[in-house]
């Protein structure tokens, strides 16, 4: 028997890859959620060699689209979509308790099997650390704005310290680089190269022309990944994660000074990375009471010679 020819539309790119608008259609979503949901799955637009649906479409792949039917993150994104319409609703109404009752039952999600699901190994997580760095420490050093949350750039400052604190101790660090940028460090790390790029602490003007809530999503997925890293290389040299840090010095700006080190089985503290600053104090009376007897002694022996020559001019004058 003869093969009965495919229907158009039934088989080939059509079928394997669907518009945007259909991605979003099939899975229920808003355009903002179905870009968070991506981003945090990993899953980016494809470029199909015949585009049925128009040259002008995004094309995702069907197997993709597929894949994150089944993703628990769909639903909470879902119920946080009903959760913000209730709350329009409630503030409409002015009711204040309906809001703040709202507020304490706010749904949230949890990235751990993504990032899991993402790196199957340890080695493959500090591959894909470069991104992840640079971008916690860029956060690090923006100010906090309506779109920019101040809770996560303290976030993203405490994860980049708690790294280089693990550098610092274990001799990591390999190449430094200056640049317009910013500095560039290269550390070693389980024989995988990690290169990140630190910027200069200066007041930052934020361009209107950024995307922040995009910038934000990737945010979000890369400080669980920093977390389970931070976790790891900490707990390979035996010292407990998260370290404690000091209120006082972190109120004073301190940095790495604020970060104490503890190892597991709790028999030891450590002192902070730099040398507490009561101590050169200390240092500077001790060398300050050793330079004024110093002194009192030379001016005791200049009047000693003044003394003597005064006497041997007098006796020169006798004769």
């Amino acid at each position: 028997m003869a093969r009965q020819p495919k229907k158009a539309g039934k088989a080939g790119d059509a079928v394997n890859y669907m518009t945007r608008n259909q991605a979003i259609k099939r899975l229920q979503l808003s355009l903002a959620d179905f870009r968070r949901l991506c981003i945090l799955k990993g899953v980016y637009p494809r470029d199909p060699s015949k585009k049925v649906k128009g040259k002008d479409k995004t094309y995702y792949a069907t197997k993709d689209i597929l894949f994150l039917l089944h993703e628990p993150v769909l639903e909470k994104l879902r119920e946080l979509k009903i959760f913000r319409k209730k709350v329009q609703k409630a503030k409409a109404r002015k009711d204040k308790f309906r809001v703040k009752l709202l507020h304490n039952g706010k749904p949230f999600y949890m990235l751990d099997h993504l990032v899991k699901e993402r790196f199957p190994t340890f080695v493959d997580a500090l591959r894909d650390m470069d991104d992840a760095l640079s971008m916690a420490t860029l956060f690090a050093n923006l100010p906090s704005t309506e779109q920019i949350n101040p809770k996560r750039v303290l976030n993203c400052r405490r994860l980049c310290l708690e790294f280089i604190s693990f550098v610092i101790r274990t001799r990591a660090l390999r190449k430094v680089f200056l640049s317009i940028k910013g500095c560039y460090f290269q550390a070693v790390i389980d024989n995988q190269p990690i290169t990140w790029l630190a910027p200069y602490e200066f007041g930052q003007e934020l361009p209107e022309d950024v995307d922040y809530r995009v910038m934000m999503t990737f945010l979000e997925f890369y400080e669980t990944q920093l977390h389970f890293i931070n976790y790891r290389l900490f707990s390979s040299i035996g010292l407990k994660y998260p370290p404690r840090i000091d209120q006082k010095l972190d109120g004073l700006h301190a940095g790495l000074r604020a970060i104490v080190m503890e190892k597991k089985d709790g028999e030891k503290q450590e002192q902070p990375a730099a040398v507490v600053e009561e101590e050169p104090e200390v240092k500077k009376g001790k060398n300050k009471g050793k330079g004024s007897q110093r002194i009192k002694s030379l001016k005791g022996k200049l009047k000693e010679l003044e003394e003597e020559e005064g006497g041997e001019e007098e006796e020169g004058l006798e004769e």
